[in-house]
């Protein structure tokens, strides 16, 4: 089965927004993802201080962040005017968007980035800024052909599993079939974000084919 990244051919930095954080740290191999990709890696101030709440640090988001910006795999960047000025239209128009979405697309629009944002408002606001370019998905960080040449295939597929379970990745739809057959059905039955998960069934899960092995290649996942 091929596996492959939008982000495989795109060397512009990257916008991370807070879940694709969240999905980084959950899945335990986020400094070991970003250190594959040779993208600069930008976060957002804002979206920083998102994880500094009392969840963020109970479970662990805010530190991985930190110790991301001390060890300099991760740049922390403020917003200047202009982006400002567009981080306001976002976040208050109709449909709004949180303050961490908002600024992850403000700075890439203004800059000439690409944004990694998974929430669909997210997504479909940034297309709009971006002459049609969609943003990337942390799936594509996850299965990025240089994340699964360092981790190794069985390794990034743990990868997605854990991200999907312990962090609740959202994924493209249409990616759904390929993903439960990268993880095996029997882990997919305990990731309830996935797209029709309601559809899994343990019927399904024994007759399930073997767990698909990832490809390298490039193409649009959404």
């Amino acid at each position: 089965m091929t596996f492959s990244s939008s982000l495989a051919d795109d060397l512009r930095p990257l916008v991370l927004d807070t879940s694709v954080l969240i999905n980084l740290h959950a899945c335990t191999y986020g400094e070991r993802v970003l250190t594959a990709i040779t993208n600069d890696i930008v976060v957002p101030d804002i979206v920083a201080r998102e994880l500094e709440h009392e969840t963020g640090r109970k479970n662990g988001d805010h530190s991985f962040l930190r110790g991301l910006i001390a060890r300099g795999k991760v740049v922390e960047a403020g917003m200047i005017e202009a982006e400002y000025e567009l981080f306001a239209i976002l976040s208050g128009g109709s449909p709004s968007l949180d303050d961490g979405e908002a600024a992850t697309i403000a700075i890439a629009a203004r800059r000439g980035f690409r944004a990694v944002v998974d929430e669909r408002k997210g997504r479909t606001r940034a297309a709009g800024l971006m002459d049609g370019q969609k943003p990337g998905w942390s799936l594509d960080l996850l299965l990025h052909p240089s994340v699964v040449q360092s981790l190794g295939e069985d390794v990034a597929a743990d990868a997605v599993y854990l991200a999907l379970r312990d962090g609740r990745m959202r994924i493209p739809a249409e990616c759904g079939d390929e993903v439960v057959g990268l993880i095996g059905r029997e882990r997919a039955l305990e990731c309830s974000c996935l797209p029709y998960f309601k559809n899994l069934s343990r019927g399904a899960a024994l007759s399930a084919p073997p767990q698909a092995s990832i490809r390298q290649g490039r193409s649009d996942t959404e």
